[in-house]
């Protein structure tokens, strides 16, 4: 069967990379974080002193992006691929809120987009890829047979978030995160460069009332239409 590629968008914590990993272990295909990815590069600039909350040197990190080497390695424990950064398993590092304050703002960076979207054109030049990020239908691969757009409430994203990192053991509060989730969603639809935006060829999904298994049946429905097409 004809390998596709599937570029599943949208807002930050919409559930993109749960069911992303769902359809690439149910299709045998690769799948790629991109998230983690800037979430990376952001952790590295943390780590340097480029950023924090008073301020943001660009151009230390810029010249500093040949010194970074991400990669990701399948945890067969997990079930999934865990990121790594010049070597070094960074996966529970990046998942945090502080990280996740300050990545929309790297991400704006220009010379940063057009580094990690070479790497990621690179990891799905021969398709057989599942791919989620902000950017993945419009920019990285606008010619992929499957586009998904994923969206659901700022409230019911910070509570799923804040779940998520209260089982962590993260000391965070909700309203914490629901500024988080609405300032992020500014910064990504409001940049310069690849703004967050749905492809006009991309089918629109509001989980905000689905069930994880409601999600990956809905959108394995559409992967097989897609594969279908594509024969």
């Amino acid at each position: 069967m004809q390998k596709i590629t599937i570029a599943i968008d949208g807002f930050s914590s919409t559930g993109k990379s749960t069911v992303a990993k769902q359809i690439a272990k149910q299709l045998g295909y690769i799948y790629v974080d991109t998230g983690a990815m800037y979430r990376a590069v952001t952790y590295f600039a943390m780590q340097n002193k480029y950023i924090d909350k008073s301020h943001f040197d660009i151009e230390a990190l810029v010249t500093s992006l040949h010194n970074i080497r991400i990669s990701f390695k399948f945890n067969e424990n997990l079930g999934f691929a865990e990121v790594y950064l010049n070597g070094i398993n960074i996966e529970k590092e990046v998942r945090t809120l502080e990280v996740s304050s300050f990545v929309s703002q790297v991400a704006t960076v220009p010379e940063v987009r057009y580094q990690l979207v070479k790497q990621q054109q690179k990891m799905g030049k021969d398709k057989g890829v599942v791919m989620d990020g902000r950017d993945i239908g419009t920019v990285v691969f606008p010619e992929a047979e499957l586009k998904i757009f994923m969206t659901a409430s700022a409230e019911t994203r910070a509570t799923r978030r804040f779940k998520e990192l209260s089982e962590r053991g993260d000391n965070v509060s909700y309203d914490e995160v629901l500024h988080n989730v609405k300032e992020r969603d500014y910064i990504d639809s409001h940049r310069a460069d690849s703004p967050l935006v749905k492809a006009s060829d991309a089918i629109e999904i509001d989980n905000s009332n689905l069930s994880l298994q409601e999600q990956f049946d809905k959108i394995l429905q559409l992967v097989n239409t897609a594969l279908k097409a594509n024969q």
